[in-house]
């Protein structure tokens, strides 16, 4: 039987990934979430594309996740008279907020996000275009940020602004933002992910916006912000999961200082019980090229050896060539990554005490998984909480969701090494209920007679919390009136 892929791939569609034949092929080759770049597009064109990712991966007998990427602050430069200027190293150059946002020239541009004059000091350094444009504020006159040019070069329309170190007052959620939540509960996104959050309130306003507007998707707090590490462990337990966002955090924090960071978001959220994604530049040459680099090969499977539940590819899916070859690309390297012993192992909250009792079933599970031949793990869940924390457990063992819960089936789409089935619970006892489990999971083809799985299930008359566990061999008859101790 071949290797299942347990790191999910994460893609996002633009132009060149909206067609149907280019998306079912995305799909075949192991898409698992889509993401919807909400700084670009119309709430219907975001509705249109849901409605179609979701009857194409019907069609496939798949689900597919989907994430909104609500777009944030903007905190950028504007537009310049003939679309960009030179700048010289030692130049002098003014960000001016009073400046109408079309005539910026060789000496001055204007900026979008007005308060910048009230947020930056003299001696402070400015970012612009991912850090590929450096100036030293020398003084700030009213509405004017005059600059030296550190690190000169062409800077075009609409860059990016960073403050080295953070600090930039911008709040999270604007108000095309809000609007856009509704939009995303509209279409029952499946998560929402929070652009430039500085603390966990921002995650729980973008919350009680999605509950308001009828939307049950989980919230993925973005990592882009130095003040976000400060408040890295109360933003953690607010969301449902985070995404390490390598662009503005990079340039924030400094390149030599991202790879320590990434390994640590990641162990963190594995800790928390919480999901994480690594993204940008995953594969980013792939957008002009049919292969990547070898130092994009190992940066997904560093991220991988390091636990992440999920990569995520912008431009390579959106904009690029090969939008198919992308995924196929990331899908060979994360089954190689995961062929390593040292990631199929985990002490994982093996000296922790447990105050539930659903969780204590996960691990307790994946305990025996990781001691037994096991070849599945069949987790009947109405939540998915409990393939959540058993996903957590470094190991090889494929994780089965059982549920009838459409919302759940979706959104353990981004969970690392858990693969949905719709399953409806047909049966009061319990011998019949394991036995149509293990039925589902033969019918699939993922288990063969003399297999050992593991189920994982509650009380049939009391739905909601796991209390159960059984190990079986495939094949071997359970008799409706014998039951085992734990059940």
């Amino acid at each position: 039987m071949a290797a299942r892929r347990r790191t999910k791939i994460v893609a996002t569609l633009g132009p060149v990934s909206s067609e149907v034949e280019v998306l079912d092929a995305m799909i075949a080759a192991g898409l698992d979430v889509v993401r919807l770049n909400f700084s670009h597009g119309s709430a219907s064109a975001h509705a249109a594309l849901a409605e179609k990712v979701r009857s194409r991966a019907q069609l496939y007998g798949r689900q597919v996740g989907i994430l909104a990427d609500l777009q944030g602050p903007k905190i950028r430069i504007s537009r310049f008279k003939h679309g960009g200027t030179e700048l010289a190293e030692g130049a002098t150059f003014i960000l001016d907020a009073a400046l109408d946002e079309q005539i910026g020239d060789m000496f001055r541009v204007g900026i979008d996000y007005k308060a910048l004059p009230e947020d930056v000091h003299d001696g402070d350094t400015l970012l612009l275009d991912d850090g590929r444009i450096v100036l030293w504020v020398e003084q700030v006159l009213g509405p004017e940020i005059h600059c030296k040019v550190i690190v000169g070069g062409r800077l075009s329309d609409n860059k990016g602004i960073n403050r080295q170190g953070g600090g930039l007052s911008a709040r999270a959620l604007t108000e095309k933002d809000m609007a856009d939540i509704k939009i995303a509960a509209d279409i029952q996104a499946d998560y929402i992910a929070v652009s430039f959050p500085r603390s966990a309130a921002d995650i729980e306003q973008a919350r009680q916006l999605l509950r308001d507007a009828g939307g049950q998707g989980g919230i993925i707090a973005k990592i882009e912000r130095a003040e976000a590490l400060d408040d890295i462990d109360a933003i953690m337990q607010s969301a449902e999961g985070i995404m390490v966002a390598r662009g503005d955090l990079g340039v924030e924090m400094g390149d030599a200082a991202l790879p320590p960071i990434q390994k640590s978001l990641i162990s963190q959220a594995r800790q928390s019980n919480k999901v994480v994604i690594t993204a940008t530049q995953m594969m980013e040459s792939m957008i002009h090229n049919a292969i990547p680099t070898r130092a994009e090969v190992f940066d997904v499977a560093n991220a991988v050896l390091d636990g992440t539940d999920a990569v995520m590819l912008s431009g390579e899916t959106a904009v690029g060539k090969f939008p198919v070859k992308v995924i196929e690309a990331v899908d060979r390297v994360c089954l190689q990554a995961e062929q390593q012993r040292e990631i199929r192992v985990s002490r994982h909250r093996i000296d922790s005490k447990f105050e539930r009792m659903d969780e204590a079933i996960a691990m307790g599970a994946m305990y025996l998984a990781n001691h037994l031949p096991v070849a599945a793990i069949a987790a009947l869940t109405e939540s998915g909480s409990t393939p959540l924390w058993m996903s957590r457990i470094s190991s090889g063992i494929p994780i089965f969701a059982l549920t009838p819960n459409l919302d759940s089936q979706r959104r353990v789409t981004l969970y690392r090494g858990v693969y949905p089935v719709a399953f409806n619970v047909e049966y009061t006892d319990h011998a019949s209920l394991n036995r149509e489990m293990i039925d589902e999971l033969q019918r699939r083809g993922v288990v063969s007679d003399g297999d050992i799985v593991i189920i994982t299930k509650g009380d049939i008359e009391k739905p909601g919390s796991t209390n159960a566990l059984k190990l079986v061999r495939v094949g071997e008859l359970v008799s409706p009136n014998v039951q085992s101790d734990c059940e």
